[in-house]
């Protein structure tokens, strides 16, 4: 019973291929197109039925609060290079010829310490004074020697600049603010969209003045690639097809078909879809078939267009 049922189906498949191919439609895969970021659409700058090309803005949503971001984080940055740069050149020079003047005066007192300590030692020797004052000048030697090494360091360091730590800590700071600053142009840039690909407009989903929730699409485009005709092949005959075959999809109005390469095929059985019932093929078990269909002659054609398509050129 089976067997001949299969037959029959066979038989019937057969005689609907060769009396007008297999039965579908165009269906489309439309991109819909929305912004991350929320606000209030201020500029819808397309149409329905509108071509649009790469590049062509689409809509506009409100941005005041993404620009000042922005500026903000500019100014940050700037700051933050500029720290990084006085930390990496040390002290102004002014600062530095006023250590080494200090430095020069620390030296000539040391100079003058030295030589009075040489001449309380002669006095010293001769008992003209007593060795306390001699203790004394040994302290003030002493102590003017302390004051230029401590100045020559002091020096030293500023021609250096910033300790190491200091140095990476400002680093970071630029890093930080360097990436806060990229963050605010990203959301700057996403309260505009454009087209990334050639499109019709399929349908517009806002108006101007309106709220646009983040996420929510505001255009849906139709690139002409993704125009593609859907066919159901019954069951016996599924095993001809391959993928990359060639088919010729015909379409109301036009006088010749239109070239498409399959693309899918189902691996699934289902029943006939309703909106190719017939007579016929009521309760047949199908296979759906996709193929695309090259851009230059989708653009004439419009998604749910029923179609015939046969197989081979």
């Amino acid at each position: 019973m089976l067997g001949l049922l299969s037959a029959l189906l066979a038989a019937t498949g057969c005689r609907e291929r060769t009396a007008g191919g297999y039965q579908g439609y165009l269906e489309a895969e439309f991109i819909y197109v929305g912004a991350p970021l929320a606000g209030r659409l201020t500029r819808l700058a397309v149409t329905r039925g509108q071509e649009v090309k790469a590049g062509d803005l689409l809509f506009e949503l409100e941005q005041t609060s993404e620009a000042a971001a922005v500026a903000e984080a500019e100014k940050r940055l700037a700051q933050a290079n500029a720290r990084l740069d006085n930390l990496r050149k040390g002290r102004r020079p002014t600062e530095i010829a006023a250590l080494a003047a200090q430095l020069q005066r620390a030296e000539a007192s040391l100079r003058w310490a030295e030589a009075d300590l040489e001449r309380r030692r002669r006095l010293l020797r001769d008992d003209v004074i007593s060795a306390a004052e001699l203790d004394l000048a040994q302290a003030q030697r002493d102590a003017d020697a302390a004051q230029v090494e401590s100045l020559r360091a002091e020096l030293e360091t500023a021609r250096l600049g910033a300790r190491e730590d200091e140095i990476r800590a400002a680093e970071a700071e630029v890093a930080a603010t360097a990436a806060a600053l990229e963050r605010a142009r990203w959301a700057l840039d996403n309260k505009h969209q454009i087209a990334q690909a050639d499109a019709r407009v399929h349908d517009t989903l806002y108006r101007e003045g309106e709220f646009v929730t983040g996420g929510m699409p505001v255009v849906s485009l139709l690139p002409p690639a993704n125009l593609k005709a859907r066919f159901f092949v019954p069951e016996g005959e599924v095993a001809t097809l391959r993928i990359g075959g060639t088919v010729q999809v015909r379409v109301d109005g036009r006088p010749e078909p239109v070239p498409a390469t399959i693309s899918y095929v189902a691996t699934q059985a289902e029943y006939t879809p309703p909106v190719i019932y017939n007579q016929e093929n009521r309760a047949k078990l199908v296979f759906m078939v996709e193929a695309v269909i090259a851009p230059a002659d989708a653009r004439v054609l419009r998604a749910g267009q029923p179609v015939d398509v046969k197989v081979g050129r």
